[in-house]
């Protein structure tokens, strides 16, 4: 939509996990390191956690990008299995047919599967996305699953990774001998004013085609404010910016610009009111010294940049009601199309325009091939017609042939000569 008025290659605050527009803030790059090492020491689980939002599929995708062609690596994302379903999901990711086998038939052909891979000299990993999700039984099956080893080491790696919650749900006394054998773990916690600056700008340099579109200190600083340095949420945020920007034809991010995006967020219920989101964090307890009330953030930041920026008041005035927002959304999302409808219009002309000169050259070119160098005077003898005499005295002005054709077919005599 507004890629090229912006001189980008495509989207840079697209919500899909993608490893090349990882930005490498200090919790991620620790995230990193963290998974690393759990991998290269061969620990039998490792713990991945972190809010909605805070990076955790994209960190997963960047460490499986970097993975060397020895390991092979399942993936589970659905997680909403018993534990028998959870046993023939890992089979069938691993390329393995569980159907018509018990129990029993299941976990050898499993833990041969295993055995063959550890005697070709590689590694299986086994990642579980949304692990939050599996129930206690599930996870005790994990458990068990990882007991298959060899004298020096683990047959099958397991990665969890998940939302906060995970972390309670470990702490389960049913699942102390899980937990005792989780050996690296780690928590994303939102990135700060500075990181946040450095992440959305990151991404636009990283889009960009010419010279990037930059947002100023002051801009980001409120972004960070809203999205509570949520990675998602920013990108929520940023794109919605640039949609407005795009739709008002404006090349700087400004502050009343990102004022006017905030009003609509909220408006449409994507972003929760100032007052609503303050509330809510004042009831949250503070589980994590990392994870703060929404209120507290101005506060705990202490940055210079961020205590210049005044905080988003409630507005006074009530907030329109849903059929004003969606005729707002509307006539926005008509201007929209008229504009990419205009663009295409005009782009279809130009290409029209460019095939008719193209033509009309091809035209000239052939025209000018098949005319002889020295153009000389055609002559027409006619079947059974005697070539005129040559004769001493100036002639008059020669008859064409066209002339002469006609003349002869009407039988009329030859003109006359002085």
């Amino acid at each position: 939509m507004y890629e090229r008025f912006y001189e980008l290659r495509e989207r840079p605050f697209a919500l899909s996990p993608d490893p090349d527009y990882l930005y490498p803030s200090r919790v991620h790059r620790e995230a990193l390191d963290y998974l690393r090492y759990g991998l290269e020491s061969h620990a039998g689980f490792v713990v991945i956690t972190g809010e909605i939002g805070s990076g955790k599929t994209t960190l997963l995708q960047t460490l499986l990008r970097g993975l060397d062609g020895q390991t092979t690596v399942g993936r589970i994302v659905n997680t909403m299995l018993e534990p028998r379903e959870l046993i023939e999901t890992i089979m069938i990711d691993f390329g393995l047919d569980p159907a018509g086998r018990g129990k029993p038939l299941l976990l050898r052909d499993l833990a041969q599967y295993l055995v063959d891979q550890r005697l070709a000299g590689r590694m299986v990993l086994l990642v579980i996305d949304e692990a939050q999700n599996l129930s206690v039984q599930a996870l005790e099956e994990l458990r068990m699953l990882s007991n298959l080893e060899t004298e020096k080491s683990k047959l099958l790696q397991i990665v969890l990774v998940g939302q906060p919650n995970l972390r309670d749900k470990l702490a389960a006394p049913e699942l102390e001998q899980l937990r005792q054998r989780i050996t690296v773990s780690y928590h994303l916690t939102p990135i700060d004013p500075d990181e946040t600056e450095n992440y959305i700008n990151h991404r636009l340099r990283r889009a960009a085609l010419g010279a990037p579109l930059e947002f100023p200190r002051a801009v980001t600083d409120i972004v960070h404010l809203r999205s509570r340095g949520v990675p998602r949420i920013i990108n929520v945020i940023c794109d919605a910016t640039l949609v407005f920007g795009y739709a008002e034809e404006r090349r700087q991010i400004e502050r009343s610009l990102m004022d006017d995006v905030l009003s609509e967020l909220e408006t449409t219920g994507i972003l929760p009111p100032v007052s609503e989101r303050a509330a809510a964090g004042a009831q949250a307890p503070v589980a994590e010294p990392s994870i703060r009330p929404a209120a507290s953030i101005a506060a705990v930041a202490g940055s210079r940049a961020l205590a210049s920026v005044p905080m988003p008041r409630p507005q006074a005035t009530p907030q329109p009601g849903a059929a004003v927002a969606a005729l707002h959304d509307t006539s926005r999302q008509v201007a929209l199309d008229q504009r990419e409808q205009a663009i295409m219009q005009r782009e279809r002309e130009l290409a029209e325009q460019r095939r008719i000169l193209a033509e009309e050259y091809r035209l000239l070119r052939t025209q000018r091939a098949s005319v002889p160098p020295t153009a000389t005077p055609l002559r027409v003898q006619l079947p059974g017609s005697a070539r005129p005499a040559p004769t001493r005295f100036a002639a008059a002005p020669q008859e064409g042939w066209w002339a002469r054709v006609k003349r002869l077919m009407l039988g009329v005599s030859a003109p006359a000569t002085d």
